[in-house]
């Protein structure tokens, strides 16, 4: 009955408990670089292509000069709000992290490094983080680029300060740029920053531990230095929760947004910042996220390529727990075999059907636009159906599939390997999926969980499964899953299995056939049904009490050859229904239309139209 009372739910009380949404949840945003002589351009600009959530960028802590005194920029942020407000808009304004800039620093007697050294992150050989022109693109030649230690007490009261006077200016949001360890500039990779006095001082106080000598850097086996893994962890969670805290005291109103670079992956454990943890001290997150190794354009994505996309956007809208979720992905960089109006596309296609928000950024910055026509059009469209996009979704019948930060912090390639495969073998069965995290972990009500190599976990995590799968849940485990602790230590017995015992169905991993021949085991057969081709995405929720799914077409993409998709003709969806219903179809940059369907022995169903790029559909 587990199952039948989720869909009850679902259907009949799908708002329920949610908090009203504010205009964080249905941004379409563009960038622009602020200064006090273009607010009303960058107002007007963002009005005309339908751009709603404007990004205005003058950063006062990432430049020296104005990390000293932001007087004029204050004034420019200030400008800005009141302009926005009065065209019935919102803006936000970017600040670096723990980033600072000196420009012309080859000309100046003082500089950051020169005025502060002993505030510099540095590696453990002593090397500070300064780096000078061509480091990265946003680095001129002749500028002097720092990384400061989030624990120099002297700079975070000063950065806090100019928090609240940003916020104070009634801008809508502070966005902050991302808030990393230094290990992502050519050679820092693989430092494990921070070895300055003031980040080492503060590890000894938690841990009794000497960073520089009680570790070895980069040994996962090693019991201090995950300690050192979860200190920094710890450490960029807590800054994001303190600039929250700073703005929210100035301007109540004052939304916290963090642009996060690294998703789901192995880049959180080095750069130490892990949005499943930071999502509970911010708004919103913008996620400049891309998987795998390419060069990171919409463009260049293989079918494949799009679901491992995907695999990151659905963690993320879990991690939110309905909080917004802001992309900021890039579509073309000039390649000449494409054009960039279809990538466009695609790129804001992909991202709507994930429940998340659009940015449109030219090449691999944040301002501007590859083609303004595309975003007017595509934004415009967007504007007229945001209440089907962006109003909350409820999972219906969903399979759960468990992330565990623990396990990825230490077990990165096996769980990622594991995680992912799993919920890119649903997608492309087209069974509804929901991503369950130890924060969500007790409000599951899905008939199946499935742990995919989840290594570690804790006492309170292995009840609260013990009570799912009391209640009626079947669970699946793969590989080594309960094999370690919350710390990472081996845990012999092991206290899961110990806990659970023939409760959980066990498999060796989760490679290709595993979640088909789970499915089959459990007899599991899914509230709405979809027949399509493995390429298409279809992912079922309730939007406002009505069954929808959301669709999007990757078949037939070539990387920087071909971004027009394969029409999907003969897809067929079932719907469970007490009765004949209404169907109606919305095509990516099209109009609602009603399809005609067949209502036989408790379910609706119906042949789609042709799916071009993507299309959402729903029974009234």
């Amino acid at each position: 009955m587990l199952h039948r009372t989720v869909l009850i739910l679902a259907l009949s009380f799908s708002l329920v408990g949610q908090a009203p949404q504010d205009w964080t949840h249905y941004v379409r945003i563009g960038g622009n670089s602020l200064e006090l002589n273009r607010v009303d351009r960058i107002v007007a600009d963002a009005e005309a292509s339908h751009v709603f959530g404007i990004e205005t960028d003058n950063d006062i802590p990432g430049r020296y000069e104005s990390f000293l005194d932001p007087t004029e920029k204050l004034k420019a942020i200030h400008a800005v709000a009141e302009k926005a407000h009065a065209a019935h808009n919102y803006a936000f304004v970017y600040i670096a992290g723990l980033e600072c800039i000196t420009d012309h620093a080859d000309a100046r007697p003082h500089t950051f490094a020169k005025d502060h050294p002993g505030w510099l992150q540095r590696k453990i050989t002593g090397e500070p983080a300064i780096f000078t022109g061509g480091t990265a693109f946003w680095i001129v030649k002749g500028d002097e680029d720092v990384w400061v230690s989030p624990y120099v007490p002297e700079w975070r009261k000063i950065y806090m300060q100019r928090v609240r006077q940003i916020a104070a200016t009634g801008i809508d949001g502070i966005y902050v740029d991302i808030p990393y360890w230094m290990t992502h500039f050519k050679g820092w990779e693989d430092s494990w920053t921070s070895f300055d006095d003031y980040t080492v001082a503060a590890f000894r106080a938690k841990t009794a531990l000497n960073a520089k000598t009680d570790l070895r850097l980069g040994d996962f086996r090693d019991a201090n230095f995950r300690k050192w893994v979860d200190f920094r962890i710890e450490t960029i969670t807590d800054f994001m929760k303190e600039i929250d805290a700073n703005a929210k005291a100035a301007n109540p109103k004052c939304k916290t947004i963090a642009e996060i670079y690294p998703g789901i992956e192995d880049n959180v454990i080095r750069f130490g910042s892990d949005v499943c943890r930071l999502y509970g001290v911010v708004d919103t997150i913008a996620h400049e996220y891309e998987p795998g190794k390419g060069d990171h354009m919409a463009a260049s994505r293989s079918p494949q390529e799009w679901f491992d996309y995907f695999t990151g956007l659905a963690s993320f809208r879990a991690f939110a727990q309905g909080k917004p979720s802001w992309m900021l992905n890039y579509s073309w960089d000039g390649v000449k075999s494409v054009g960039p109006r279809e990538a466009m596309k695609n790129l804001f296609l992909a991202q709507i059907t994930l429940n998340t928000n659009p940015w449109d950024a030219r090449g691999h910055v944040m301002s501007e636009s590859n083609d303004i026509a595309t975003r007017t059009q595509v934004f415009k469209w967007i504007q007229e159906h945001e209440k089907t996009f962006y109003l909350p979704r409820t999972p219906i019948h969903p399979v759960g599939v468990y992330f565990s930060p623990k396990t990825r912090d230490y077990f990165v390639k096996a769980f990622m390997e594991s995680y992912k495969g799993t919920l890119i073998q649903l997608m492309q069965s087209h069974v509804e999926f929901q991503v369950v995290t130890p924060r969500t972990l007790a409000e599951f009500k899905g008939r199946v969980l499935i742990l995919p190599d989840v290594r570690c976990l804790t006492e309170p995590e292995i009840a609260a499964l013990k009570t799912y799968a009391d209640s009626g849940g079947f669970l699946a485990a793969t590989g080594e899953t309960g094999d370690y602790d919350d710390s990472g230590a081996p845990q012999s017995p092991n206290r899961f299995r110990g806990t659970l015992g023939a409760r959980v169905h066990y498999h060796a991993n989760a490679g290709a056939g595993f979640v088909g021949e789970l499915l089959r085991a459990t007899k599991f057969e899914p509230a709405i049904q979809v027949e399509a081709s493995p390429f298409v995405y279809a992912q079922p929720a309730s939007v406002d009490g009505k069954l929808h799914i959301f669709i999007a077409n990757f078949n037939g993409l070539e990387p920087n050859r071909k971004l027009t998709q394969t029409p999907q003709t003969g897809v067929r969806v079932s719907f469970p229904a007490d009765g004949p219903r209404k169907v109606h179809a919305l095509p990516f940059l099209g109009s609602p239309q009603e399809i005609p369907a067949t209502w036989n022995n408790g379910r609706l169903s119906c042949t789609l139209p042709a799916i071009d790029k993507g299309m959402v559909v729903w029974m009234e």
